[in-house]
């Protein structure tokens, strides 16, 4: 039950985080604000992404982790995701980390300009949660 609300949580977060994303980079008059919502939504995007993680591994596969780092760690070593999107989540999470300083302009563009990147892993992520909570 707490895996189905997380997940759900998760996935009407991604949508609003893709749709923010589109609309900053389709307005270029109103981008800064477009960005900055973004980000927001970035950062929450990435809280509820490293819950769902948790709540996922305690339930399917029995692991109770603590922190956002340890649990993508743990989501790695059970060949839920490769090296390379291990090492890009973990990035997602120092970002995460740095958006309480998106008033200086050079991080909120890396972190806007990230995003690129970050959200096809997401996706993927989702995707692979989505296929195993089906089969359960």
């Amino acid at each position: 039950m707490a895996l189905d609300k997380r997940f759900n949580d998760l996935t009407k977060a991604f949508e609003r985080l893709k749709e923010g994303y589109k609309k900053a980079l389709e307005n270029e008059e109103l981008y800064i604000f477009f960005r900055d919502a973004t980000i927001q939504r970035f950062e929450f995007t990435v809280e509820i992404l490293w819950k769902t993680i948790k709540e996922f591994l305690k339930q399917i596969e029995g692991i109770d982790c603590k922190s956002p780092k340890g649990c993508i760690r743990e989501f790695f070593a059970n060949g839920y995701i490769s090296e390379e999107k291990t090492k890009t989540l973990l990035e997602m999470i120092d970002d995460r980390n740095l958006t309480s300083h998106t008033y200086q302009e050079e991080i909120a563009e890396k972190i806007f300009k990230d995003l690129k990147s970050y959200i096809p892993v997401i996706e993927e992520i989702i995707n692979t949660m989505e296929k195993k909570i089906c089969q359960t």
